[in-house]
């Protein structure tokens, strides 16, 4: 018996039911999955997929609590360097810890299934709020921007750097808070930069230096995270092209336009902050990110200012038309 979890009803499911198969339910039609047991882990229902497996919502018997597990696909299990990739992931993030970073707990393998448990942060992401609302509103940008800006932060004092921030990758718990996330492409921020085939990264959200090649640092997932918030606040990304590579060429050639000119509601202080932190030099960037904090954080500040002496102007007139009312 399962029950679903978008109408609470309890369902029959077959036994000739596969692990991790549907069937719909019985009144709303939303997908049940047969529960799958993956040691003292049971994977009750599906969370969201991507190119290495499937995260599931799944309960830790022996904890009695949720978590989520990321099943790594069969196929991927067999290649070296997907192997490599998966465990990479599982290491880096196991060796953080802060609150805007997921908590890895372990990292395991049973009847051939290679898996990686870790917090459970399934209100969505960052990617699915902006496709849901087209714009974020820019308190919620800025406030995602210095709690992911502070994870990245205490990622670099453990030498490591992200190298795939995008909206995808931040995902949102029960108390709406961030969670950096899929730290697959992450490596030491000390390690010489490779002379790669491939350059590594969303096209969207890429730093100009690492597709010229010219080296990566921090200052490249400032880059992205920039890119990122730029998303959230217009709804647009920094630059939209009809192709990958026009979309690639625009980071390194075209100018960036600053979210104001998108949007003209946004403060100039917000504005200005991503323009520096997007800036084609990243010696022009923020030094660091902590100024990259401060300066997102006293754009908050100016931006609550701002939203309090309207809220006040706005009692104020209403108190006056009160009073008018009763002369």
């Amino acid at each position: 018996m399962v029950a679903c979890e978008a109408c609470g009803v309890t369902n029959f499911i077959s036994p000739d039911t596969p692990p991790l198969g549907t069937v719909p339910c019985n009144r709303c039609g939303h997908p049940l999955m047969m529960p799958m047991k993956l040691k003292h882990f049971e994977l009750r229902s599906a969370i969201g997929s991507g190119g290495m497996g499937s995260v599931y919502r799944a309960f830790d018997t022996i904890l009695q609590r949720e978590v989520a597990v990321k099943l790594m696909k069969a196929e991927l299990s067999r290649e070296p360097e997907a192997l490599e990739s998966f465990c990479r992931e599982a290491r880096a993030a196991a060796g953080l810890n802060h609150t805007n970073i997921i908590h890895i707990y372990s990292f395991d393998e049973c009847e051939g299934h290679r898996f990686l448990v870790m917090e459970l942060a399934n209100c969505g992401s960052l990617d699915s709020r902006i496709e849901r609302d087209k714009r974020i509103p820019e308190l919620d940008v800025l406030d995602i921007g210095v709690k992911i800006a502070s994870a990245l932060a205490s990622a670099l004092k453990h030498k490591l750097l992200h190298r795939d921030i995008k909206p995808a990758n931040i995902l949102f718990n029960n108390e709406d808070e961030p969670k950096l996330v899929d730290f697959g492409l992450a490596r030491s921020a000390e390690a010489e930069t490779e002379d790669e085939a491939t350059v590594w990264g969303t096209p969207y959200y890429i730093a100009p230096e690492k597709i010229k090649r010219e080296g990566e640092t921090f200052l490249s997932d400032m880059y992205s995270l920039a890119g990122t918030l730029y998303h959230a606040l217009t709804g647009h990304v920094p630059f939209e092209a009809p192709s990958v590579d026009e979309v690639v060429s625009a980071h390194v050639n075209l100018p960036l336009t600053p979210p104001k000119l998108v949007v003209p509601d946004i403060t100039a202080p917000t504005s200005e902050a991503l323009v520096t932190a997007m800036a084609k030099d990243p010696h022009r960037r923020y030094p660091s990110y902590d100024d990259f904090i401060m300066a997102l954080t006293a754009a908050r500040s100016q931006l609550l200012v701002s939203h309090l002496k309207q809220q006040a102007q706005s009692e104020s007139r209403s108190s006056n038309t009160k009073s008018w009312w009763k002369l």
